[in-house]
């Protein structure tokens, strides 16, 4: 099978997705030529109609998104980097999120709001963020953290056909990360955990680029006779909660892993949840673990960067502790 990038592959679901569907558009900052790298070359096939440049006024498309969807287009609304989602909450928290509900059904937001999170080296606090946890607080929003160009392709294009709206996460870290993608058509169901590496004595739930850091770690851990499983949720919302507690109840040990900041962070919920079934928590063996950024804002300066952010080895001493 063919190897193609991150970018390429969020590039090619979006060309795909644009040729199928008419009512699909593109709109965000800079868009036309791409900064980077998704977006390159699709006005060249689509034109200016359907690829459209904004001001940097977050609000201003985020709400002409909703007023776009309910009048039967699909837009995609790239918000660049997902710090700047802030400038747009009252759109997304109480109109993308609450409309469908609010009119019983009658309006649909097929909107996918693509942003690009994370530590991408050096951005400082405002672009460097990882800020789902705090939309799982925020009923009728959608969420999607990719962690591969397999992945990353085929919940795209889910995303842009889904009738809700959808925040769809891409880690700056992972834009170069090669892969294999099929040239045929797949898309990827929400919903859906992946298990990325089988283990039988510690369950790793890692998100986003945290991903290939727990793969790593495991590998590391796999030299010490301790076989770990990593499992990727692949989307927050929905979760595939089953496939996480049928892990557990198989090692007995959970660690999660997540690039947003400890206190209130998907894996605080993830481990509720588990703690909340009694099956599952009946056959925990040690008790839960977390390994998350601390809780600072992200710093500019590379090395004090790094110690904010999961790594390797504090993903191992995790596993480490949860094994004693």
């Amino acid at each position: 099978m063919r190897e193609i990038v991150y970018v390429q592959a969020i590039n090619e679901a979006l060309r795909e997705e644009m040729r199928r569907d008419p009512t699909v558009f593109l709109m965000g900052e800079d868009v036309r030529i791409g900064a980077f790298g998704t977006t390159g070359g699709l006005v060249d096939e689509f034109g200016t109609e359907r690829i459209r440049n904004t001001p940097i006024t977050e609000s201003g498309f985020t709400g002409a998104a909703v007023g776009a969807a309910m009048a039967g287009m699909r837009p995609i609304a790239e918000f660049l980097i997902a710090s700047f989602m802030w400038v747009a909450m009252d759109q997304l928290v109480n109109q993308a999120a609450k409309l469908r509900y609010m009119s019983g059904g009658q309006a649909k937001l097929p909107i996918t709001y693509r942003a690009l999170y994370g530590v991408m080296g050096s951005a400082a606090a405002q672009h460097s963020q990882a800020p789902h946890a705090m939309f799982l607080n925020c009923p009728g929003l959608k969420m999607v953290l990719p962690a591969t160009p397999y992945d990353v392709k085929g919940l795209l294009k889910t995303a842009i056909r889904d009738d809700d709206p959808v925040l769809f996460f891409e880690h700056g870290a992972l834009g170069g990360l090669k892969g294999e993608v099929p040239e045929e058509e797949y898309t990827i169901p929400f919903g859906v955990a992946d298990v990325k590496r089988e283990g039988t004595d510690v369950t790793v739930v890692a998100l986003g680029w945290m991903v290939h850091k727990a793969l790593a770690a495991a590998e590391e851990l796999a030299k010490e006779g301790i076989s770990v499983e990593v499992i990727d949720p692949r989307t927050l919302v929905p979760l595939d909660k089953e496939a996480i507690f049928a892990s557990v109840r198989k090692t007995g040990r959970l660690v999660t892993v997540d690039e947003g900041n400890k206190t209130g962070g998907a894996g605080s919920e993830i481990g509720m949840l588990v703690a909340e079934d009694d099956e599952t928590f009946g056959s925990l063996k040690a008790p839960l673990r977390r390994v998350a950024a601390h809780d600072v804002p992200i710093p500019f300066s590379p090395p004090l960067e790094q110690f904010v952010i999961p790594d390797e080895g504090r993903i191992m001493a995790a596993v480490r502790a949860v094994m004693e």
